[in-house]
C-alpha cells in the first residue's frame, strides 16, 4: 500500500497466528508496508486459497530459515530499515533465533519492538500458554458474562486476544514510534493480554468502586438482568437485542409492547424479574418482521443476525462496513478518515510470495537469495504463545 495515514513505515512482522498478525493487518489497512515473515516450508493456517486468510491482507510475505545464518541476516537487514517489528512468541524464542529485542535494536537503535504474549514477558506465569479464554477467566471478564448460577459465557476470542491484546500493541506500537521521533530512541513494548483486557475494564471497575456493579454475573445493568439491555426470543424463533437505557427510550419501548409500565421505575432491580417476563410474553406473541415492522429505529431494538446476514444489513451496507474483495466477505479497514481514507490493498499472499522481490531491495544477490531462504536442515519450528 503506497497511500495512508501510515504511508512511509515500514513494518517487520515475524509470522504466528491470530493477535499479531491482527496488529499488523490494522497497520496494513493504514498504510504501513508490512512485510510478514514466515518460516521456510511454512503453509498457510486456513485451508483453502491464501486470500482467504484475512489478517495477512495487505502485507508482503517473506520465507527465511533464522537458524541459518544468511537467512538471519537477511531478517536483521530488513529490521535495520523496519521502524516496528512484532513479535508473538513465547518468552524467550526469539532471543534463542537471535532476533531478540537486543539484537534487532543493535541494528537499529529505533526499532519499535513489540512483544504481544498472553501474560507477558515476565511474572510467575509468562511461560504459560496464555490462550484468550485463560486470560479472560484470570481478569474477571469471564466471570461477569452469563446467566446467574450457571456457568460463563464465552465472547468468542474478540475481547482478550484482540482487543486486549492486538489493539493495545497497535497503541503501544504508534505512540513509541512518536515517541522515537522525539528521542530518537526505540523501546520494547511488552503488550500482555492479560494488561490490556483488564484495562477494558477500567468502566466496570469504576462501577464497583461506588456500588453500582455487583461483582456477580447476570445481576447487573448491562450484563442481561435489565429487561431493557437484554436479548428476547420472537414467535418464529428469531432473536431480537434490546439496549434502552435511557429514559426516553426505555418509555418508546413501552409503547412498543404496548405495556402501561411505570417510566419512572425503569431501574428499580427489584421490579426487573416481573418485567422481564413481560417483555419475553410481549415479544413472543409476534414474529420478528412483525415486530421490526412496528419500529422506527428509536425503540433500540435490532435484530440479531449472523456473520453472513451482516453483510446485508442496510446500515453496514450503506457505510461499507463489510466489503467483497476477491470473492472474500470481509471488514473493511476502520476507523474511517475525513481526509485520507485507508483503503484495501493487495489480497492477502502466499507464504513466501514476494521474498526475492524484498530481499532484492535489501541489496542480496540473487545467489544469497537461494542461500538465505533455503530449507533447513533441522527443526526450524518456533513456539508462539
Amino acid at each position: 500500500m503506497t497511500t495512508g495515514q501510515l504511508s512511509g513505515v515500514r513494518v517487520t512482522e515475524l509470522a504466528t497466528i491470530g493477535p499479531p498478525s491482527f496488529a499488523g493487518m490494522m497497520l496494513a489497512d493504514l498504510g504501513a508496508d508490512v512485510v510478514r515473515v514466515d518460516r521456510v516450508g511454512a503453509r498457510s493456517s486456513f485451508p483453502g486459497p491464501a486470500r482467504r486468510e484475512l489478517l495477512h491482507r495487505g502485507k508482503r510475505a517473506v520465507s527465511l530459515d533464522l537458524k541459518n545464518p544468511l537467512g538471519r541476516e537477511a531478517f536483521l537487514a530488513q529490521v535495520g530499515r523496519s521502524d516496528i517489528l512484532i513479535e508473538g512468541f513465547a518468552p524467550g524464542t526469539a532471543e534463542r533465533l537471535g532476533v531478540g529485542p537486543e539484537d534487532c535494536t543493535a541494528m537499529n537503535p529505533r526499532l519499535v519492538y513489540c512483544r504481544l504474549t498472553g501474560w507477558g514477558q515476565d511474572g510467575p506465569w509468562s511461560r504459560h500458554n496464555g490462550q484468550d479464554i485463560n486470560v479472560l477467566a484470570a481478569t474477571g471478564v469471564l466471570g461477569a458474562i452469563g446467566e446467574p448460577g450457571r456457568p460463563p459465557q464465552i465472547p468468542l476470542d474478540l475481547v482478550g486476544d484482540f482487543a486486549g491484546g492486538s489493539l493495545y500493541m497497535v497503541v503501544g506500537a504508534l505512540a513509541a514510534l512518536h515517541e522515537a521521533q522525539r528521542s530518537g530512541r526505540g523501546q520494547v513494548i511488552d503488550a500482555a493480554a492479560v494488561d490490556g483486557t483488564s484495562h477494558l475494564m477500567t468502566f466496570l471497575y469504576s462501577a464497583l468502586a461506588i456500588g453500582s456493579w455487583t461483582d456477580q454475573r447476570g445481576v447487573n445493568l448491562i450484563d442481561g438482568a435489565a429487561p431493557f439491555y437484554r436479548t428476547y426470543e420472537t414467535s418464529d424463533g428469531g432473536t431480537l437485542a434490546v439496549g434502552a437505557l435511557d429514559q426516553h427510550g426505555y418509555a418508546r419501548l413501552l409503547a412498543v409492547l404496548e405495556l402501561d409500565l411505570p417510566v419512572t421505575e425503569q431501574h428499580r432491580q427489584e421490579r426487573w424479574p416481573a418485567t422481564t417476563e413481560q417483555f419475553a410474553q410481549q415479544f413472543r406473541a409476534r414474529t420478528l418482521d412483525d415486530w421490526m415492522s412496528r419500529c422506527d429505529g428509536s425503540e433500540c431494538i435490532t435484530p440479531v443476525v449472523g456473520m453472513t446476514a451482516a453483510g446485508e444489513h442496510p446500515h453496514l451496507a450503506a457505510r461499507q462496513t463489510l466489503v467483497v474483495r476477491d470473492e472474500v466477505l470481509q471488514p473493511a479497514p476502520a476507523p474511517r478518515f475525513s481526509r485520507s481514507a485507508a483503503e484495501l490493498d493487495s489480497c492477502p499472499p502466499d507464504p513466501g510470495a514476494h521474498t526475492a522481490e524484498v530481499l532484492s531491495e535489501l541489496g542480496f544477490s540473487p545467489a544469497t537469495l537461494v542461500k538465505a531462504s533455503a530449507a533447513a536442515t533441522n527443526d526450524t519450528t518456533i513456539d508462539a504463545n
